[in-house]
């Protein structure tokens, strides 16, 4: 039995805390293997060294593993305090200095770019793809003696019901319940949506793997039982899949009376007002919708395969539910010209009460299409690092000039955030009045309904 050491790296509460799933994920597959763990959380329990370095030292750890969320926050605007990389260097050279066990980091971030980050991190072994065999074989090979080489590839993707449970802490639990009023949970892995700009098929696969709705839902209520955890969001990369699956799972919600409150990212294709009103009443309370471009010219240069008329309609029927959505939409993309941005900013008028959150150019990765059509656009060389943050901005307009258009448009209307820091600061008022949570969904005000 082996004794391991679990970090999240992640220090950013932008747009709000988010509870380290990937962390608990793999701990909990490490600790059902047999072996001790315990997590440490920088946001909750502090982001001081000493203090961290305190806690290695009293559970005398054989292994350290670190999780790696996010390489930066995909906004253009932020510059190098938007990029996590070097901070996460700074205090793994810290422990080096004082811990002599080998550490390991994984997660979503090194998967994409898995040896330029173990270099830069200068680690001892980096876990591509899913960890939750990967880890606890590293760990059996290391307690044996074995040789074990720095970039462990990946295993075969896990079935979505063979996916470990994660191993929530009480202590972690309680802070994010505190802070962003929720937790957690991933329903299935992959995406089939090839969407020009996304690591996410790369990450999970190309077909989602869904979990039994029964194992979901007993997850759900063991949060709420002995957790007290009474709103949770559901990370897959998309919730209501094509083969609308998803409904299995929100009638499952439904036949236990859960009594729980839920949110996750949709894509606004396929959703009508029956569905919606039904996951309403499974505890649906607000939509994050993966809406990407404003205008059917720049959707079809990032191959998202949809219309903004079929957006309106789904926005429309979020709005006939009551139920707030907001539409996170990039601006320079592919195909953008002068004419698409002042289209999608008349598109944008037509979603009424929703939020929309607007992003200038879109972060390059290197395993999304993406990246080809930016090498064949000139805006960078096959050899040009992505390590730290490189967007893409369509040759065919200003980008000074779009944003600043973007700006004037937006400022006339409080559901209308650009540039993202602007959303931040709103939230950041709201936390000071004692609200916690999406907080975006209180910028939507629907009409009283009258008294019957």
């Amino acid at each position: 039995m082996s004794r391991v050491f679990f970090i999240s790296s992640n220090t950013t509460t932008d747009p709000y805390p988010v509870y380290p799933l990937g962390m608990a994920v793999v701990a909990g597959a490490v600790q059902k293997a047999g072996h001790q763990v315990q997590q440490y959380d920088p946001l909750a329990q502090g982001e001081s060294l000493p203090q961290m370095l305190e806690q290695i030292r009293v559970f005398a750890p054989d292994l350290l593993a670190i999780s790696l969320r996010n390489i930066d926050n995909v906004d253009s605007f932020s510059g190098d305090d938007g990029w996590y990389l070097q901070k996460i260097k700074d205090f793994i050279a810290g422990i080096r200095q004082e811990v002599r066990v080998p550490i390991v980091v994984g997660g979503p971030a090194l998967t994409i770019l898995p040896e330029e980050i173990a270099d830069y991190l200068g680690v001892d072994h980096a876990i591509i793809g899913e960890g939750e065999l990967s880890l606890p074989q590293l760990v059996a090979d290391l307690e044996a003696g074995k040789e074990v080489p720095r970039l462990i590839q990946r295993n075969q993707p896990l079935p979505g019901d063979e996916f470990s449970s994660p191993l929530y802490d009480q202590d972690l639990v309680g802070f994010y319940l505190q802070q962003s009023g929720m937790v957690n949970l991933q329903t299935k892995r992959g995406c089939p949506h090839r969407c020009s700009y996304c690591s996410y098929p790369h990450l999970e696969g190309y077909h989602f793997r869904f979990r039994d709705p029964r194992l979901v839902v007993d997850e759900l209520e063991k949060l709420k039982r002995e957790h007290g955890a009474e709103r949770v969001f559901f990370t897959d990369s998309v919730f209501n899949d094509p083969q609308k699956k998803y409904l299995d799972l929100v009638e499952e919600m439904l036949s236990r009376d859960l009594g729980m409150q839920w949110s996750a990212f949709f894509r606004p294709q396929g959703l009508n007002r029956e569905e919606l009103a039904l996951m309403k009443r499974a505890g649906l309370y607000a939509l994050e919708l993966g809406t990407d471009a404003g205008s059917d010219q720049t959707l079809a240069g990032l191959d998202k395969h949809l219309s903004f008329a079929e957006i309106i309609e789904v926005n429309q029927a979020c709005l006939d539910e009551q139920l707030p959505a907001a539409h996170f939409v990039m601006f320079g993309g592919p195909d953008e010209d002068d004419a698409s941005v002042a289209e999608s900013l008349k598109n944008m008028a037509q979603l009424g009460q929703s939020v929309v959150f607007a992003f200038s150019g879109i972060r390059i990765h290197p395993d999304a299409p993406l990246h080809q059509r930016a090498i064949a656009d000139g805006l960078v060389s096959a050899d040009t690092s992505l390590l730290k943050p490189v967007y893409y901005f369509s040759p065919l307009l200003d980008r000074k000039k779009m944003e600043k258009t973007i700006e004037e448009d937006f400022a006339k209307q409080r559901n209308r955030i650009f540039p993202p820091s602007k959303g931040m600061e709103r939230m950041a008022v709201m936390k000071g009045f004692g609200f916690c949570g999406l907080m975006w969904d209180r910028l939507v005000r629907f009409p009283r309904k009258e008294a019957v």
